[in-house]
């Protein structure tokens, strides 16, 4: 595999969003660089819901892939390191973060995606598998109001918001915390929106719905102070 280290983050969207629109899916697996990547769903943050694993398969059962799924709660992986650098695409979905993150470490996967990534196996994924490749991030692993997570893998510098226009108390949370020097400065993205980091540097910022746009939010005297960045509008 020959790919550099790439990270896909997403606010929101995709097939567990919106399984009509798939264009932020299939953007992702156009960058695996093979003709049928493999893809495994990593999904923890759920408790491993059986719901989202059957949404994921009947999604990506129509792309040109090869789909698998880890569970840890009912664990059907023998030996995780080989499954994970085995594929091509690894996709966290959503969920609570802080628990996520707490059973990857017991599990040992976090030492196991850092070096996936820089094997070369893209990573990516929504809200909670969005947050955790950051430094940080807001959270509602303890309900509401959202919370800061200071506990992400780090493999993206900053902070970084989720469903930045999906949810009313988002971004006033988010540009408050980044003001107040609570959360470093970082990334905001809108529901539908996704960041291409090769190298842990942006270097594409896509969209699969109309509007959605993508934030740099920065600390300054006055408080937090918000740029909007133009992503590209990705084909349906």
């Amino acid at each position: 595999m020959s790919r550099e280290p790439t990270i896909i983050p997403m606010g929101g969207g995709g097939f567990s969003m919106a399984p009509e629109n798939l264009a932020l899916d299939r953007y992702i697996l156009s960058h695996a660089g093979v003709p049928r990547p493999k893809v495994s769903f990593l999904p923890t943050a759920s408790g491993d819901s059986e719901g989202y694993i059957d949404a994921f398969y009947a999604a990506y059962g129509t792309l040109d892939c090869d789909p698998s799924h880890v569970s840890l709660f009912r664990r059907n992986v023998g030996n995780l390191r080989d499954h994970v650098l085995s594929q091509d695409v690894i996709y966290v979905g959503g969920g609570n973060c802080w628990n996520m993150l707490l059973l990857w470490q017991a599990h040992g996967l976090d030492a196991i995606l850092r070096e996936a990534c820089e094997a070369g196996v893209i990573l990516c994924g929504l809200s909670a598998g969005s947050i955790c490749w950051f430094e940080q991030g807001t959270t509602d692993s303890f309900g509401l109001p959202l919370q800061p997570l200071t506990n992400g893998l780090g493999l993206l510098s900053g902070s970084h918001c989720p469903h930045y226009d999906g949810e009313d108390y988002r971004r006033p949370t988010y540009l408050k915390m980044v003001g107040d020097g609570t959360l470093l400065d970082g990334i905001a993205l809108d529901d539908y929106v996704g960041v291409r980091y090769v190298n842990a540097k942006p270097v594409e910022y896509v969209a699969s719905n109309p509007g959605a746009q993508a934030y740099s939010v920065v600390r300054s005297k006055e408080g937090a102070v918000e740029k909007a960045i133009q992503p590209t509008m990705l084909s349906m």
